[in-house]
């Protein structure tokens, strides 16, 4: 069941996408049924009816620019070009910087829900059953320790194209020509697509979680018989 809790979760974010309805269609015989719990048929209707839009909001315009949990900061060492074109009246700038990055992880997080699907095939019935039955943030760490190579492999080159998609790239280059031009400062080059690629990945597990602990603990969110009878196995443990 382990397996079935993390795709309540997964799917739910991902509900009305084609590829979640296909990987729905294909699930093991396994999971079909269990007592009289048709595990299969919950999964679903999770799909069809999608119980949440957590990551579908973070592809949103001020996906994460303007959600605190999630808001991508500047690294440590671009807080003092922050700080320094503040000081020569360049505030606008700066902000326009920061909102670039946040810009492009909304654009790029779409690109989660092929890896997403390749982890709830890979999952085991054991797995299921674990995660279901586990803390209230199994699935996400179960999904957080599966997906994340890969996820890192498919953002990052997302994230390259994507700070040139949405001018990220310009408004950066200007920002670091314009600092190391300051007198005196010592002059930067940082790794944006990297810093941006993990800072993407953070904020799609912290959604993740948000509404794995929605399911586990709100009964409100179990919009049929069915869904109750899986989580009631949960509630009963």
């Amino acid at each position: 069941m382990k397996r079935v809790a993390l795709i309540l979760v997964a799917t739910t974010l991902f509900s009305g996408c084609a590829e979640m309805q296909q990987i729905a269609n294909q699930l093991p015989g396994v999971l079909e049924q269990s007592g009289t719990v048709d595990i299969a048929g919950g999964l679903k209707e999770a799909l069809n009816n999608g119980i949440s839009k957590q990551v579908t909001k973070l592809t949103a315009v001020d996906g994460f620019y303007k959600n605190e949990m999630v808001k991508i900061l500047l690294p440590e060492e671009l807080k003092k070009v922050d700080s320094g074109l503040r000081k020569i009246g360049l505030g606008n700038l700066a902000d326009e910087g920061l909102k670039a990055i946040n810009r492009t992880a909304e654009d790029a997080v779409k690109e989660a829900t092929p890896i997403f699907v390749d982890a709830i095939k890979g999952m085991t019935f054991t797995d299921a059953k674990n995660i279901l039955m586990g803390n209230e943030s199994a699935a996400t760490t179960y999904l957080q320790s599966s997906t994340s190579t890969a996820l890192y492999g498919k953002f990052n080159p997302v994230i390259k194209t994507s700070f040139a998609k949405v001018g990220a790239d310009k408004v950066w280059a200007n920002i670091i020509t314009k600092y190391n031009a300051i007198p005196l400062v010592k002059k930067v080059n940082p790794d944006l697509t990297d810093y941006v690629t993990n800072q993407a990945m953070n904020g799609v597990f912290k959604m993740v979680a948000v509404e794995e602990k929605n399911i586990r603990t709100n009964l409100s969110s179990r919009t049929s018989d069915l869904l109750k009878k899986v989580f009631a196995m949960q509630d009963n443990k």
